[in-house]
């Protein structure tokens, strides 16, 4: 196979460059076609039955987390000037494309008794502008006295007092959502200015808006950091020009298809796929520098370039494969999570990272070919540098002072295991969304006020026609109400209650006093009053609250960022209590909203992804077997890789690093990676052996020796470039950063220590026959020899023929 591939990849060299060329430009097409993910990831598959009720819900009662927050504190607000302008400014903001209610307490509503026509008039309590300050404190008189509004629109003992901007349905999960809510930030900005205020942002909307906008804004910073980064550690490292200018060119045109190859799927940017292409940039360059260093370092040795393109192509190619593969299996395992953003990441990065290995395999032989040959400075790093040093240092601990680095092994092992006794798990709706950041300081300000934004949906179903209207029904309803105020993470519930209570007091001309539910008697003569009653009219006043058959309604309720553990123990909690008042014989209470949805979803995400993980592991050590084929090889390969791991793991305990999706997604990663250096060094162990007639000890150092250099390289390309990741605004991308550096750190110490100690330890326990015999042979030395005499004559055949003026 590889004679075949040398044969072709150096003898259609132009064929090559134009046909890849030409792909690129296709790609490149496509890339710039690439749209951002404005909706809400699905945690849940579509048959889940948490999925199927909200679902069913919003054909019911409309989306829900719909609403943007927006909130002042102002002890000057119902002073006129103050008063008129945020009047101004609540009618501007409905004027906007893509608004569809604004509610104030400039732009307000309340139910009037009109005994005329004995009937409620739901009339807004500041019909027009105010002139004199008189008017404006009967204005806040009125306000004041509504109790529905308390708690919910103004805060009194803070002076705090929001703006609910509803947005369409059509405008919450496109492109256009961007511009209004630049638009809505602007607009509402000026106020802030021209009184000193800082205004505070939050809701699902507009949390959801900005995300992308800083998702859409850190792909580019991290495409060019990546870029930066890797080509000044390359130029370091190698002292070349030219090979980081090839190095880069390859890059370039893997993220160029990744981009490609995303909009081809039909995909579109999200948190996930948005750390595609810089993770592409760095997995590039790590399949860069082994090529890069096996062309040098064989060259160093016979100074033939021919066989040096060879060996680079079969030795390092075959290599890469296996190590590709590995890498590829950590991020495909994740198409077995049924989650829809990490299904498409995990098809994506493992389809490109192949790509990557094909474009590092195929060009940088074709371009270092058209080149002169390496000068000496080139390759000195491979003499007598600071990392040959370092190098020969490890190799005399691992032939002499083993024991040391087991005894040291063992120690951070053991830590590492109790550590993980300490982790959690745990997961919120705003999880990823740093604390200094001003949308996470704006949602706690919010929270402490008014006790949270996120929406939570309790529905109940009477089971009956007309079932909510009946007396005992709502007593019912306001226990449960009652109930769910007992929790310091919930809001003021919002209901049918509150519609009668609110009816009761418009009743009685507005005395407050009167803001409860009716009696039997009462309740009569109220609803006579209430217009519309029928439910099938769209207009009904309780038309947001119940459905066609007033036989189910819903309860809004407001709650904090809590996270998953929080969640469940308070439904585990509350539940008991709900069946007492609502017996499950009679009636069906459900608990949904996109907070419990996405909640539940974390849940399910987070088991999944501990399955996408032992598959990965799986996966792994079946590709393995088929390289190594010893069982006992198997596991010593196995031991460097699990180390890293279990140190990561425990470290997340020891620094309270939850247990998420966006945390538990980097052991899958990060064991793809680190095997590559395994693979690497083991394969040129079993070569070594080869050529000094099965000595262990010998083959083991030689083989270190040889592989370090890209091993110690690889990992600080690979070091820095994840670590890029840190300076994220998105805590688990940032988590990322850190983690993944961590564990490939530990990973290279593993590999350069512990696994050429446990080796010389078991000598030749380990050289059964089926590690001699595998099933795969990563290179074969005859193939070798046949391989350079034929690049001899295929690059002496494209060499340009001398005319006949040249002789002259």
């Amino acid at each position: 196979m590889w004679q075949f591939l040398v044969r072709f990849i150096l003898r259609n060299r132009i064929s090559i460059l134009i046909f890849i060329g030409l792909l690129t430009v296709f790609m490149g097409y496509k890339g710039s076609q690439i749209k951002m993910s404005y909706e809400m990831a699905r945690m849940l598959p579509k048959d889940d039955s948490i999925t199927i009720e909200y679902e069913e819900f919003k054909k019911q009662f409309g989306q829900d987390g719909s609403v943007i927050f927006v909130a002042i504190q102002d002890p000057d607000l119902f002073t006129l000037e103050h008063f008129n302008d945020w009047y101004d400014l609540s009618y501007d903001v409905l004027e906007m494309n893509g608004v569809k209610e604004v509610l104030s307490v400039a732009r307000i509503y309340n139910l009037t008794r009109n005994d005329s026509l004995k009937k409620f008039d739901f009339l807004s309590i500041v019909p027009e502008k105010p002139t004199e300050q008189h008017t404006v404190d009967s204005i806040q008189q009125i306000v004041y006295n509504l109790q529905l509004y308390d708690g919910r629109l103004f805060n009194k003992e803070t002076n705090v007092s929001m703006m609910m901007i509803t947005l369409t349905k059509e405008i919450l999960n496109s492109k256009a959502r961007i511009q209004l809510i630049k638009d809505l930030t602007n607009r509402i900005d000026e106020f802030g200015e021209k009184y000193t205020i800082d205004v505070k942002y939050s809701g699902l909307p507009y949390i959801r808006t900005v995300t992308s906008k800083k998702l859409q804004d850190e792909l580019l910073f991290f495409v060019f950091l990546s870029l930066f980064i890797t080509s000044v550690l390359l130029f370091i490292l190698f002292k070349s020009g030219r090979a980081v200018l090839l190095a880069m060119i390859v890059v370039v045109i893997a993220v160029i298809w990744v981009l490609g190859s995303i909009v081809l799927f039909g995909y579109k940017i999200s948190i996930l796929t948005g750390i595609l292409p810089p993770l592409l940039i760095v997995i590039a360059v790590e399949n860069s520098i082994f090529l890069l260093n096996k062309y040098l370092s064989e060259f160093r040795e016979h100074g033939n370039k021919a066989k040096a393109l060879t060996r680079m192509i079969s030795r390092i190619g075959n290599a890469n494969l296996l190590t590709n593969a590995t890498t590829a299996a950590g991020f495909a395992a994740f198409a077995i999570t049924s989650n829809e953003m990490l299904v498409e990441f995990g098809i994506i990065a493992s389809i490109n990272i192949f790509v990557a290995y094909l474009l590092t395999l195929f060009l940088l032989p074709i371009l270092f070919s058209f080149f002169p040959v390496p000068k000496p400075k080139h390759m000195r790093h491979l003499e007598k540098s600071l990392i040959s040093r370092i190098i020969d240092r490890i190799l005399i601990i691992v032939q002499y002072h083993r024991n040391v680095v087991y005894i040291i092994t063992i120690i951070f092992f053991t830590g590492g295991i109790i550590g993980i006794t300490q982790l959690k798990t745990t997961g919120n709706i705003v999880d990823d969304i740093s604390k200094k950041d001003k949308l996470y300081k704006d949602m706690i300000f919010l929270e402490q006020n008014f006790k949270g934004v996120m929406p939570l949906e309790i529905t109940v179903d009477t089971k009956k026609k007309r079932g909510i209207l009946k007396t005992s029904f709502l007593y019912k309803l306001e226990q449960l109400q009652d109930t769910l105020a007992t929790y310091p993470e919930f809001s003021k519930p919002v209901s049918v209650v509150e519609v009668v209570k609110s009816a009761k007091q418009a009743f009685y001309r507005g005395n407050p006093d009167m803001y409860s539910l009716p009696n039997n008697q009462e309740k009569n003569f109220i609803l006579s009053y209430v217009p519309n009653l029928d439910a099938h009219n769209k207009t009904s006043i309780l038309n947001a609250f119940v459905d066609s058959t007033l036989s189910k309604t819903r309860v809004s309720i407001q709650m904090a960022n809590i996270g998953t553990n929080d969640i469940e123990r308070i439904i585990t909690d509350l539940r008991p209590k709900v069946d007492t008042i609502f017996p499950p014989d009679k009636y069906e209470v459900g608990l949904t909203g996109t907070s419990v949805v996405f909640l539940m979803g974390t849940n399910y995400l987070v088991k999944n992804l501990f399955m996408s993980l032992g598959l990965a592991v799986i996966i792994i050590t079946l590709l393995m077997a088929l390289i190594f084929s010893s069982a006992r090889m198997i596991l010593i390969s196995l031991i460097p890789n699990i180390i890293p791991q279990i140190l990561t793991a425990g470290m997340m305990g020891f620094f309270d690093i939850p247990i998420k999706p966006s945390t538990i997604l980097i052991f899958s990663i990060a064991l793809g990676i680190s095997v590559d250096n395994t693979i690497h060094y083991l394969s040129r162990y079993r070569l070594h052996l080869k050529h000094t007639n099965w000595n262990v000890n010998k083959s083991i150092l030689a083989a270190l020796k040889e592989t370090g250099y890209s091993m110690i390289y690889s990992a600080i390309v690979l070091f820095f470039g994840f670590l890029i990741f840190t300076l994220s605004s998105f805590g688990g991308t940032e988590a990322l950063g850190y983690l993944v550096s961590f564990t490939l750190v530990v990973a290279l110490l593993s590999n350069m220590f512990v696994l050429p100690s446990l080796l010389l330890t078991l000598d030749k326990r380990v050289l059964t026959k089926s590690f001699k015999e595998p099933q795969i042979e990563v290179f074969d030395e005859e193939e070798d020899i046949e391989l350079d005499k034929l690049i001899k004559e295929e690059l002496n055949h494209q060499k340009p023929k001398e005319d006949k003026y040249t002789k002259l």
